[in-house]
């Protein structure tokens, strides 16, 4: 086992809507995984429908990427009422897989579509061989393990189950509570994350009142007579659901984990037989796909052959240039998740400005010039330096001359998002389409 042979891991990227899937695919992606929010874990900010998803295929297969279909709500008997059709027409579609949690689904799935691949969600917990085994025997083709698997666990899965694909998650927000077993949102704001419809109040501000308060268990009782410590917390904007907070001689646990960022720790996850890398973020934004999967698709495409200042300085960028809560290997190495008690997320130096939508060649004598359109989504002026990601994960450093309006031929002196704007810039080479663009954000200068 310890000289098996490394085959290229998938790379399984997340898809909000049609643009984020281009731009995942146009990084380096070999799949996304996508779903209409009825049946899906990302209820909001998601525009999927069955017709998107139509697009979504026909696009992908084109290219020879894949698509896989998350059905992975924990049901209610409302739910199974509509799920024979939708299989159907999944089914019709010819998408490559569904990744689903719950039995009474699966079963569903086995009986409209035989021969469908099914994925195992990692909101079904899987993290050793007994239950991998059991899963793959109820026609499982890849489970998708859960986060706390550490590597030697993962390994002898590997073993003990050969038969079955392995993924793991390697990048992105996690859970503080095992997938799927947190109910604070459906306490805190009447959205169940079990349905797709989390509302985050673990990374809510919350303010502190110190005691002491009315004791209201035994439980409490016994923590008051040993001199702990008693804090009421309550949510800005939610106070009238207050949280008690008990200290104990081992301290008090505030529940916002760091982000997962396994991009060292690839080629370990790949000699242990994982199949295939999954990013987290569906309703992250395009700027993110695009660096997420340009980072992890060079590291998965040159799996043994990334060298360690190739990773440190990729490392730097996910850390430097993404929006993150600080870093950690999580469970994996077979260490405590890391928590962030200090601020719901890192401040990111870099500001998204905008997404490239087309080159053309200018017919300039003696120069080889090209306007490039970009989609503006962040203030962009003349005078900024810029960086330019291109698919691969290339980049380009230049200082901005000048800036036209797209629409009127005009020349500006800046552009600002959120209304469609598209503005021309000058460029010395062809940007290709999906590359994004970004800058160094005012509150870092």
């Amino acid at each position: 086992m310890d000289n098996i042979k490394i085959k290229k891991p998938e790379l399984v990227a997340p898809a909000g809507n049609l643009d984020k899937m281009k731009t995942a695919f146009a990084f380096g992606a070999d799949a996304v995984y996508l779903g209409v929010p009825d049946f899906s874990l990302r209820k909001r900010i998601n525009d999927f429908t069955l017709a998107k998803i139509r697009e979504a295929v026909k696009y992908a297969h084109k290219l020879e990427k894949r698509i896989y279909v998350t059905i992975n709500i924990f049901a209610h008997n409302q739910h199974l009422k509509k799920l024979p059709k939708y299989i159907e027409e999944l089914k019709k579609l010819k998408v490559d897989g569904l990744i689903i949690s719950d039995p009474g689904i699966l079963t569903i799935v086995k009986k409209v579509w035989s021969k469908a691949k099914i994925h195992l969600s990692t909101q079904a917990n899987c993290t050793n061989w007994q239950s991998a085994k059991f899963w793959h025997k109820q026609g499982v083709k890849r489970i998708i393990l859960g986060r706390e698997t550490t590597l030697a666990e993962i390994k002898e899965i590997r073993k003990k189950v050969p038969e079955v694909e392995l993924e793991y998650f390697v990048h992105g927000a996690m859970c503080m509570a095992y997938s799927g077993r947190c109910f604070l949102s459906k306490y805190f704001a009447g959205r169940s994350g079990n349905l797709g419809d989390c509302a985050q109040p673990c990374r809510w501000e919350y303010a502190l009142t110190h005691g002491p308060f009315p004791v209201r268990s035994s439980r409490e009782r016994g923590a008051m007579k040993n001199k702990i410590n008693e804090l009421l917390i309550t949510a800005e904007g939610h106070e009238d659901k207050e949280l008690r907070l008990i200290e104990d001689e081992r301290g008090s646990y505030i529940l916002n984990s760091k982000d997962l960022c396994l991009i060292e720790h690839l080629n370990d996850l790949a000699k242990v037989g994982v199949s295939a890398f999954k990013i987290e973020g569906r309703a992250k934004s395009i700027y993110y796909q695009a660096c997420a999967a340009g980072i992890y698709s060079y590291v998965t495409y040159n799996i043994e052959r990334t060298t360690k200042k190739e990773l440190a300085f990729l490392k730097k960028e996910l850390e430097e240039k993404l929006v993150n809560r600080g870093y950690t290997t999580g469970f994996l190495l077979g260490e405590k998740a890391d928590q962030n008690i200090d601020e719901s997320h890192k401040q990111c130096g870099w500001e998204f400005c905008g997404v490239v939508l087309k080159s053309k060649k200018l017919e300039v004598k003696s120069k080889n010039l090209f306007e490039v359109l970009v989609k503006v989504h962040n203030t962009i002026k003349v005078g900024d330096t810029i960086e330019i990601v291109k698919p691969k994960y290339d980049i380009i450093k230049i200082s901005l001359k000048k800036i036209w309006d797209a629409e009127s031929g005009k020349e500006i002196k800046e552009a600002h998002g959120g209304q469609g704007k598209v503005v021309a810039l000058e460029m010395d080479e062809e940007i290709p389409e999906f590359s994004v663009i970004r800058r160094k954000s005012n509150r870092h200068k």
